[in-house]
């Protein structure tokens, strides 16, 4: 039986962020299960919606699982986290001596000496089990993908869907790559496109992004992919680009290339959809029915500080009666509001930490509901995947309708037990404010379809042209 070793190591890097990714947050738990290493992996992804689960649900060979490990978006991801694990990666492999290779990566990795970390972490893969041997990955629907990572990869399998509802799909396709590949010969294309599109402007649930993504299932190859990229990368390879796999190399080209003048074709559509804060509040206040109001420039699934306070003065400001937020990264509030326990008055400074960004939000709290922070998502996107966030609680601002759930943990809120971990029932407010960019869409959208992108200052410009980029390719296109 064909031995297959299996590894994940996934980091989503901001590189415009001053703060930094080490290894502990890379073994801490949060809404991702923490680093993980041997047998284990097989138990524990057991039916999870993660690449690894479903590749490992497909897979047909002999599994022999390294690790996973993943950490929340942000920094640079330090170079000494980035060696220890790539290390374990590849002696595991030198002792495994596999006849395949499965890594669940993201394609967006960046370290102070590695503008492409999967590239190198290939590079070290390739070096230590030698060229011939099948290597699939797997990855994000917003990979900045290089030519080498395509190079050093034998075949790539990438989301599809934006909220990415597809994680153990891709993972299941990618098992189905490795069969093809280690069966016959795998042709291969890849092409770059010279354009970076906005975060809030790739939902595969609106236009072009659902046309052309339901374009790709009419290919009849192995495998057609698109990457949109990670915008907040000032990288060479930040933005969309294609890959294609089938047996026949003229048809694989063919194909890119059709691919590739339909995206082009819809250029002209994609959308930020953008609205100042001041007026996504009245606009909400206006409404019959319920609002979500996003936050996606502090979204911190793209390494956001989640505390920053635009909304929250918004929503003060034009005195809602009705609103609730999550989730605020506040330590100190959080453990404030656990020591003096549920109807406690307190006096605090809500979030505002990083003074680039916004200001702390200082009022007079009663604190409504608290929590350890264990709870099971059940949204599309993570169901059944357990959550380790640590002490939350919900602090009712005194006077007012306006709830914010503060939290230890930084966590883009994508599921609605974020609210309900702490009593409050999302689809019973009028208003409800996410800290996240698109993956809330796929739960908090079956609430409402009244969703704004209420722009304040934050960590994660959704406007590209107030990103400072010095590394992107010549003649590159920042879309709006």
């Amino acid at each position: 039986m064909t031995k297959v070793a299996v590894a994940g190591f996934q980091h989503e890097t901001n590189t415009f962020l001053k703060t930094t990714t080490d290894l502990s947050d890379f073994v801490k738990p949060g809404a991702w299960p923490e680093l993980t290493e041997g047998q284990e992996i097989v138990t524990r992804f057991k039916g999870l919606n993660i690449p690894i689960s479903g590749f490992l649900e497909t897979c047909s060979g002999e599994i022999s699982p390294i690790l996973w490990a993943m950490a929340e978006p942000g920094g640079y991801v330090c170079d000494d986290a980035f060696d220890d694990i790539s290390q374990k990666i590849v002696s595991r492999l030198l002792e495994i001596r596999p006849d395949a290779v499965y890594l669940d990566l993201h394609g967006a990795m960046v370290t102070k000496k590695f503008d492409d970390a999967e590239a190198e972490l290939l590079k070290r893969i390739r070096s230590a089990i030698g060229s011939d041997i099948p290597v699939v990955v797997s990855l994000d629907l917003h990979a900045n993908i290089s030519r080498e990572l395509f190079d050093l990869a034998t075949a790539i399998s990438i989301y599809r869907t934006y909220p990415h509802v597809d994680f153990a799909e891709t993972g299941r396709r990618a098992a189905k790559l490795l069969s093809a590949a280690l069966e016959k010969k795998l042709y291969k294309s890849f092409e770059q496109l010279d354009f970076v599109i906005p975060i809030t402007a790739q939902s595969t649930l609106h236009e072009p992004g659902k046309s052309i993504y339901e374009r790709i299932y009419d290919f009849k190859l192995a495998s057609v992919d698109m990457a949109l990229g990670f915008p907040a990368a000032d990288i060479p390879d930040c933005g969309v680009s294609l890959v294609s796999y089938g047996e026949d190399q003229s048809v694989v080209e063919s194909s890119i290339h059709e691919l590739k003048q339909h995206v082009l074709q819809s250029i002209d559509v994609f959308d930020a959809k953008l609205t100042d804060v001041k007026s996504a509040v009245r606009i909400a206040l206006q409404s019959t029915k319920t609002v979500i109001l996003a936050d996606p420039q502090d979204n911190p699934g793209a390494g956001g500080t989640s505390d920053t306070t635009g909304i929250l003065k918004a929503l003060l400001e034009a005195n809602a009666p009705d609103a609730v937020l999550s989730m605020l990264h506040d330590p100190e509030a959080t453990l404030a509001a656990h020591d003096a326990g549920i109807g406690a008055v307190l006096r605090l400074k809500l979030g505002g930490k990083y003074r680039e960004y916004s200001t702390p939000v200082e009022a007079e709290v009663v604190v409504q509901a608290l929590s350890d922070g264990d709870f099971v998502c059940s949204g599309p996107m993570f169901y059944g995947s357990q959550a380790h966030l640590g002490p939350m609680a919900a602090l009712r601002i005194n006077g007012s309708g306006i709830i914010v759930v503060v939290g230890v943990t930084r966590c883009q809120n994508l599921d609605q037990e974020f609210f309900r971990t702490v009593g409050i029932e999302p689809a019973d407010h009028k208003i409800v404010c996410v800290k996240s960019a698109i993956h809330f869409i796929a739960d908090y959208g079956r609430i409402s379809d009244h969703i704004l992108f209420a722009v304040s200052p934050g960590a994660n410009p959704c406007d590209l042209k107030q990103l400072n980029y010095s590394k992107l390719r010549p003649g590159i296109k920042l879309l709006s």
